[in-house]
């Protein structure tokens, strides 16, 4: 995990279920933790482009299902700003399940584009992308 290049406002909270955009066998997560996030007491921890999560399997084969995996944010319907002054925002939630804590993903394929600040920041998954935007 490299350093954030852009500082990307936070879009989904924990407890937030979002969709994997890979071919690991999960089809819907749900957040249950952000790593390395520290927040105010009795703040909502909350995650965007770029983040690694906790997070349990809510649909998908059933050898995945109730299952806690690593997973990181891929994409985000909230608006971001990057230092270059553009703004970014996607159609949909997105995240891609990985094996470990390192970065390495889980599936083969991803659908649809991913973030360059998530490409930047995580190797494995940036090898994969075929779209990044």
């Amino acid at each position: 995990m490299q350093a954030r290049k852009a500082r990307v406002t936070r879009g989904l909270m924990a407890g937030s279920t979002i969709p994997t955009c890979d071919n690991s066998g999960a089809t819907l997560i749900r957040i249950v933790s952000i790593k390395n996030m520290k927040t105010a007491k009795k703040r909502s921890p909350s995650c965007g482009v770029g983040d690694l999560v906790l997070a349990a399997v809510k649909k998908g084969k059933p050898e995945m299902r109730k299952q806690v995996v690593f997973a990181v944010i891929v994409r985000q319907k909230r608006e971001y700003r990057r230092p270059d002054g553009m703004r970014i925002c996607f159609e949909d939630n997105a995240a891609v399940v990985l094996k470990d804590d390192k970065g390495n993903p889980k599936g083969t394929i991803f659908k649809g584009p991913i973030a360059k600040e998530a490409a930047g920041r995580w190797p494995g998954v940036a090898k994969i992308a075929s779209i990044i935007i």
